[in-house]
């Protein structure tokens, strides 16, 4: 693993455009629904998806073999994500709390996810919905960890939280998404 993660970020600092595709290609369905799970438009997911990966491939130099590519890639992300929501005038994440947002579009991966797996089925297009009316700092945190399989550890790192804030999220969302789930039966 350490040896790939040297010739990784070898190949990122000389610009190789083949381990671009191969990163694409590797990574995309995940970064695509992460970003459309934080954003909740399908456009702006798909510009910010570019986005992403021209700054992969602009400052692929910084990128350090020690580093989880994925937890880097998405940090790149959300932080492409933050300008967006701060050109709008807004200050954080927080206040990217549209809950009528269009339901987009969410790619097939290779296997699914438990996040999939509980989305699958009658359960699955109420759970979306109601998942969409969750504040965005507890939706990512959730996505994160249940749809993308992270350990707090990598998500931490991804929004450059403490781990406590990360749990504190996690807990905080999983109450939401509870309340509004019972709300939505009763």
């Amino acid at each position: 693993m350490e040896q790939e993660r040297v010739k990784l970020a070898k190949a990122l600092r000389g610009g190789d455009p083949e381990v671009l595709d191969d990163l694409i290609e590797q990574h995309q369905h995940r970064l695509y629904r992460y970003l459309l799970s934080l954003t909740g438009h399908r456009a702006t997911a798909d510009d910010i998806f570019q986005e992403t990966w021209l700054r992969v491939l602009e400052r692929g130099h910084q990128y350090r073999a020690q580093w989880n590519f994925g937890v880097w890639l998405f940090s790149i992300a959300r932080h492409l994500v933050i300008d967006l929501v701060r050109r709008k005038k807004m200050d954080s994440l927080d206040e990217m709390m549209d809950p009528v947002a269009g339901t987009g579009f969410e790619p097939p991966a290779s296997a699914p996810s438990p996040f999939e797996e509980l989305l699958s089925g009658d359960e699955g297009a109420r759970v979306a919905l109601v998942l969409r009316r969750i504040p965005a700092v507890y939706r990512e945190v959730l996505v994160l960890r249940f749809h993308e399989d992270l350990t707090l550890e990598e998500i931490a790192a991804i929004i450059k939280a403490p781990l406590s804030t990360v749990k504190s999220r996690l807990y905080r969302g999983l109450q939401m998404l509870r309340q509004e789930l019972e709300g939505v039966q009763a």
